[in-house]
């Protein structure tokens, strides 16, 4: 097959395109730093000429609320319209479990329901397939919120994933045929963020304060087991701790 995937120089995007490529398909690489640019729609067209099926593991860091509903709203538009007019058969959807569980939320999650409407109402067949967060998380939060050697860490209770089985299970649902909104997609056990950012920099060697607080960035509207998955999810098998002793 064919495959395009958008965010293809990212966390999850490169992965995906690895898994794809070792599994000898032919995948376009879609970023702005490629040269395709899913706002302006400059070389869309062109990069999915021929195109079989699309995977959207595109990130963005909103200022705002407003911000995130714009820049998801507008680059998944163009990229659904440039797919139609490619005849393209599959789009599959990278998300997030929870996030339409929760009133408000932070800026980012309200930019992926505004996708997740578009692409359901959209003219192009499709997957969308809700992922918790991912074993990396806990750094991640640490490095949006550390001033001078001091992190707040939201409370949150997750059930991470591995990156690797989430571009692995993207990869498979791409060369499947479409199946509208894919069950909830988790990792095995339940953790909490502020313990996970713990034993992350623990085992980075890294020295950091966590504060547990809420935030505006992540409030107190996720706690609880919001943003654990539902019944009947997928579960991969990568524990934390598996994760973490090869992820340095």
């Amino acid at each position: 097959m064919r495959i395009a995937v958008a965010g293809a120089t990212g966390n999850i995007g490169s992965r995906t395109v690895a898994v794809l490529e070792q599994a000898g398909h032919e995948v376009v690489r879609i970023s702005r730093s490629l040269g395709v640019d899913l706002i302006t729609g400059n070389g869309l067209d062109a990069a999915l000429t021929g195109v079989d099926a699309v995977v959207d593991a595109t990130n963005y860091e909103a200022a705002t609320r407003d911000d995130a509903v714009a820049y998801f709203g507008a680059s998944t538009r163009n990229l659904l319209a440039a797919e139609q007019r490619a005849g393209v058969r599959h789009h599959v959807l990278l998300s997030i479990v929870g996030i339409n569980r929760i009133e408000g939320g932070n800026a980012h999650y309200a930019g992926k329901r505004e996708q997740e409407r578009l692409v359901a109402e959209g003219p192009v067949p499709w997957t969308i397939v809700p992922f918790t967060q991912f074993h990396d998380f806990a750094a991640t939060v640490t490095d949006w919120t550390e001033q001078d050697g001091v992190a707040k860490i939201p409370p949150l209770l997750v059930q991470p994933i591995a990156p690797d089985e989430v571009a692995d299970i993207l990869a498979e649902i791409t060369t499947s045929m479409p199946q509208g909104r894919y069950r909830d997609v988790a990792g095995p056990e339940p953790q909490d963020l502020v313990d996970m950012a713990r034993r992350t920099n623990d085992a980075r060697g890294r020295a950091v304060k966590l504060v547990p607080t809420w935030s505006s960035l992540l409030g107190p509207e996720m706690a609880g087991d919001v943003l654990l998955p539902g019944d009947g999810a997928r579960i991969a098998a990568t524990t934390f701790d598996e994760w973490l002793a090869h992820a340095q």
